[in-house]
Parts: structure tokens; C-alpha cells; sequence
């Protein structure tokens, strides 16, 4: 049996549905200047996924990228959202995105309208999964890049003491302002319509392009049309390496057009039942700052703020040093997790005029996101290794005597991986 706060490590965007699920985020939806609505919003979420996180969900994908089942795969995926202050006229809402060619969608991919309290829930931790169970043991947080934790650390957490409300104050943030996400819903539209939904079964290829016209037109909002020049960023790929004296060198590479990169990992330490006893959490940031909006999407200016404050680390940046500690902590299991931020485009109709005191009224805004993301096995098998056809059974492993595996989901994952304890 999977641990409690294991069972759902992934799902299709390769989040901690369980563990985000602690963290109670606010979203408002977003203003514009002069506080005139306009008459519809739309935004694209552009997400590049490789490694653990692209094999989506359960045990049974997770055991086949161990077993060299599809552990070279990268998906590309797309969140639409359209939101509109008009009822639909004439008849039922109808939408539809009109794509370029080179994303293989076919000539356009319908917006549904789901009937309310339908609609596709965000995987943002703003409410709890329906199998939420409350956890179990303890967290133990870790922080920064060094070979070694400070004296102050790890900040250890009751689980049952969180799940009962009981958070101590600046757990997860220590003194940085991380906006919350707008977010177009069916809550605060007049009418809605989203992709992907359960009346089409498309999906993204991973040679799919973004570069084009994108026209959206439907008989709730007016016509948007806009042109992306940018396309899906890169697959990042992580690599772990063990250093004299316990301490993990993390690796990546470099993400054309990314913004800042964010590492962070989760292991654990089962009891002698499996039920996980200590999970740790350990964050490239040199400050207590994980989860919450670090796992989401950030605009590019609050990247470079989160940079000058040494919480996300810069594009520059393609290595981070996990202090020994963490790697103790967690001694049977232990997954890396990387997000390099991608740029950010907009657009309006009419554009927003130069002078901030000047009149607007849109009628519609756009907004375009772009993320690449990755989560692979520490000292596992070197996912950008896979990815370049390198020889998955020594690629990225550490060259020291592999240990007894011990009892556990843990040991039963790196015994299968054939890469120690």
C-alpha cells in the first residue's frame, strides 16, 4: 500500500495533489486599468513535461518508468479558458479555439460549457482531493543550496496538527509576497467554456507548435485573434549526483527562453508498516519559501523579484548543491522536481493605451503562459540520459557501492530501479 501522502505524488501536470492540497491558496480575478471589466478574458497555459510527471498517474506508471517503460517521454498540454460577462445568444454556448496547422488539433478544438458544479476542478490545491485523508507523521523542511543545513533546520511539522488548521505562521513563505493566480472560472463568468473537457478527446502532440494565428469565436464573447511567436518551451531534464561527505549535486539543463528555475525535492522515511513516518521537503531557495504559487505559474516580473531575493534561481543557474541532511532524512525514497518559469504574452482589443490614467474598455484581453516542468528518482535513472538514448542502467547514478534495500515503497522502487537505497 502506497503511503498517505504518497498515493497521489503524481497526476497529469505532475503536482502534489495531496500535499499542494494543505496549502489554502486565494485566486481573484484579475483587474484592469481604470477597474473596466472587460466584456471576455481567455487564457493558455502552456506546460512542456518530462520525466516521472509525464507518465501520469498511480503506481502503475510510476513502477513502469522504473522498469524502462516510457521513461524518455515529454508531453505537451494546454488549459483554455474562456470567461464572458454575456449570455450565450442565439441557443447553448458554443466556442471553439481556431489553431495554426502545426498544432495537430484539427482545425479547432471546442471550449465546453459544463453545467455548474461541473466544471474541471484547477489542480492548485485550492480545495481538497474527494479521498483527502488526513496525514499522517511529520514534515521536515529544508532549505537552500549548500553541502551541508544550517543549525536552523529543518523546521519540523505535525501532520496532524496541520490538518486540524493548526499551521504555524510563515511555514511556507518567510517574508516574500508571492501573488496569487487569477483565474477564469465558471464562478465568475456569466459563461464559460474550457479545454480540455469530456466532450473531446484530443490531445496536445508532443511536436506540437503554438507559433501562428490563434482566433477564438463563439456566440457568448466577441472575436479574439492574436499571434504567438513564442512556442512550448523546451523538456527540462534533472540529473543527481552523490558528493564526498552525503550531499546530492542537482543538475539541469539550460531552458531556451526560461525566466528562473526552481528546484525542490520530496522523499521519505517509512515506518515498518509503509505508512509514511517523515516526509521531507527540501527547496533551492535560500529562504523558507515552497509550494503554493513556486509550483504554479509566475509572471515573468515577479520571476526576476523572486531572483533578486534569492528564492528562485536565475536562468543562468543550471546546478544546486542538496545539503547531505535532507538526503539523511529522507533515506528510502526520494523524487527531484524542477520548474524553469517560462515568458508571459498579452493581449487586448482595443490595447491598452500607453497613459495609465487614460479611459479603457476592452473588450477582450488574452493572456499566454508557458512552463516546462520535470520530476524524476534521485540517484534513479537519469531521465536526460533516457531522453538522449544514453544507456539508462548506469546513467546518472551514483558510483559508490550500492546498499541493502530496505522494507517499503522506497526500497521496493530503488530495488526495481536497480540503483540502491
Amino acid at each position: 500500500m502506497m503511503p498517505i501522502l504518497s498515493r497521489r505524488i503524481l497526476n497529469r501536470t505532475g503536482r502534489l495533489s495531496t500535499a499542494a492540497a494543505l496549502v489554502a491558496l486565494l485566486a481573484t480575478p484579475g483587474v484592469t486599468q481604470q477597474g473596466v471589466a472587460p466584456i471576455a478574458r481567455y487564457t493558455i497555459d502552456a506546460s512542456t513535461t518530462s520525466g516521472i510527471a509525464a507518465m501520469g498517474s498511480g503506481m502503475g506508471a510510476g513502477l513502469s518508468m522504473v522498469f524502462g517503460g516510457g521513461g524518455n517521454k515529454m508531453i505537451h498540454t494546454l488549459d483554455l479558458r474562456l470567461g464572458s460577462t454575456r449570455a450565450a445568444t442565439p441557443g447553448a454556448p458554443k466556442a471553439d479555439h481556431f489553431m495554426p496547422t502545426g498544432a495537430k488539433l484539427g482545425k479547432s478544438v471546442p471550449l465546453y460549457t459544463p453545467t455548474p458544479g461541473t466544471a474541471t476542478p484547477r489542480e492548485d490545491g485550492k480545495q481538497m482531493p474527494k479521498d483527502f485523508q488526513k496525514p499522517k507523521g511529520r514534515l521536515l523542511i529544508f532549505w537552500g543550496c549548500g553541502p551541508h543545513a544550517p543549525k536552523n533546520q529543518p523546521v519540523v511539522i505535525d501532520f496532524a496538527k496541520v490538518a486540524a488548521g493548526q499551521v504555524p505562521p510563515g511555514l511556507f513563505t518567510s517574508g516574500v509576497n508571492i501573488p496569487a493566480d487569477w483565474a477564469i472560472s465558471l464562478a465568475n463568468s456569466k459563461t464559460y467554456g474550457e479545454w480540455p473537457n469530456g466532450k473531446d478527446r484530443k490531445t496536445v502532440s508532443a511536436d506540437s507548435s503554438l507559433i501562428g494565428e490563434h482566433r477564438i469565436a463563439g456566440n457568448y464573447s466577441p472575436e479574439i485573434k492574436f499571434s504567438l511567436a513564442q512556442d512550448f518551451l523546451p523538456a527540462i531534464t534533472g540529473k543527481a549526483s552523490d558528493m564526498a561527505g552525503g550531499a546530492t549535486m542537482l543538475n539541469w539543463n539550460s531552458v531556451a527562453n526560461a525566466t528562473g528555475y526552481y528546484a525542490w525535492t520530496m522523499g521519505f522515511n517509512p515506518g515498518p508498516d509503509g505508512q509514511a513516518n517523515d516526509m521531507v521537503w527540501w527547496s533551492s531557495s535560500t529562504t523558507q519559501n515552497f509550494g503554493g504559487a513556486l509550483w504554479d505559474w509566475i509572471a515573468p516580473a515577479t520571476v526576476n523579484r523572486l531572483i533578486a531575493q534569492k528564492v528562485v534561481l536565475p536562468p543562468s543557474q543550471t546546478s544546486c548543491i542538496m545539503p547531505a541532511e535532507v538526503k539523511q532524512a529522507a533515506s528510502q525514497f526520494m523524487m527531484g522536481n524542477l520548474y524553469a518559469y517560462g515568458p508571459e504574452a498579452n493581449f487586448a482589443y482595443p490595447p491598452r493605451p500607453d497613459n495609465p490614467k487614460a479611459a479603457w474598455k476592452p473588450e477582450w484581453t488574452a493572456r499566454v503562459r508557458y512552463r516546462s516542468n520535470s520530476m524524476w528518482f534521485i540517484n534513479g535513472p537519469n531521465m536526460g540520459g533516457m531522453m538522449r538514448g544514453e544507456d539508462s542502467s548506469t546513467a546518472g547514478q551514483s558510483e559508490k557501492p550500492k546498499k541493502k534495500c530496505r522494507g517499503g515503497l522506497g526500497g521496493m522502487l530503488a530495488g526495481a530501479a536497480g540503483v540502491g537505497c
